[in-house]
């Protein structure tokens, strides 16, 4: 490998630190590179087309009975390893930094709750969490734990091994990849009301609950700039903030592997794993580990 291509990271890295300190009022705004290293897939590849099939989408859930069958059949699949995952370098580095009051929000898209479990307590969690549950009827809340423990009672035969070893391989959304019948899978109703259950995630083709949209823009607001950090920002919900940051003069930094929808609005992109990244700035800032 020549000098400058090692050159070249490092100096970005520096630079990045140097954008840090000019900017000590950070909004960030995480994707699924984050969460990668916790083993959770990212849906896209590097130049941000899909990796495997897209996600089910909301009006699919919400109208077919079986689109629901074949979710939570996935799901109860996937959810053993989402529930083992833990924080990885990202996560914990973030979390380093809004002690040393440099995060003032962090703004997820991830649905993992990985970020809370680092430490991050200043998370606008954008797309939900999988960790919960609620009813599309009545609105009622109840833990994933519960429902997986009917989906597994009542579905014995497609029930996922306790451990990782031979688990079907994991999706960022929660359920996996599983080949089987599922016409005549069980799935819980509301415990309150019968209604529809549907995970506390917002699916594709749902919109983003407005109370949260105006929370990370009133977050960017107050900031001095905007991080991005492992997301290739191919979806809306997360190019807005890029476009808010913009209108409002905040210049915008992107430590992401692949290219990203904004590449033309960044002040600074460091194209690099962003744990290892983020922990390096976080050490030459000198803010003690977690």
């Amino acid at each position: 490998m020549s000098a400058a291509a090692v050159a070249g990271p490092a100096r970005d890295e520096q630079e990045l630190v140097a954008f840090v300190r000019r900017h000590p009022r950070l909004v960030v705004l995480t994707g699924a590179g984050c969460s990668v290293a916790s083993g959770i897939p990212e849906y896209r590849d590097h130049d941000g087309a899909w990796k495997n099939r897209p996600p089910v989408r909301y009006a699919e859930f919400a109208s077919s009975s079986a689109a629901r069958r074949r979710y939570w059949g996935r799901s109860m699949a996937g959810w053993a390893r989402v529930a083992a995952a833990r924080p990885g370098p990202a996560h914990r580095a973030l979390a380093r930094l809004e002690r040393a009051g440099v995060v003032h929000v962090l703004i997820t898209q991830n649905v993992d709750s990985l970020h809370r479990r680092a430490g991050s307590r200043r998370v606008i969690d954008l797309h939900g969490r999988l960790d919960e549950v609620e009813c599309l009827q009545c609105a009622t809340r109840v833990p994933r734990t519960d429902v997986q423990a009917l989906l597994c009672a009542w579905n014995g035969r497609l029930a996922a091994p306790a451990t990782h070893e031979g688990l079907p391989s994991p999706r960022p959304d929660g359920d996996a990849e599983v080949d089987a019948d599922f016409s005549s899978f069980r799935v819980p109703d509301c415990p309150a009301c019968g209604g529809v259950l549907k995970p506390a995630v917002v699916f594709f083709g749902e919109s983003v609950p407005r109370a949260r949209v105006e929370a990370a823009l009133g977050a960017l607001g107050k900031a001095d700039a905007l991080l991005v950090v492992g997301s290739s920002l191919m979806v809306f919900s997360g190019y807005r903030f890029c476009l808010a940051a913009r209108e409002r003069g905040r210049p915008i930094a992107a430590v992401n592997l692949g290219r990203t929808r904004a590449d033309d609005m960044l002040s600074l992109k460091v194209v690099s794993d962003c744990g290892t990244t983020l922990e390096r700035t976080a050490d030459a800032l000198g803010l003690g580990r977690l």
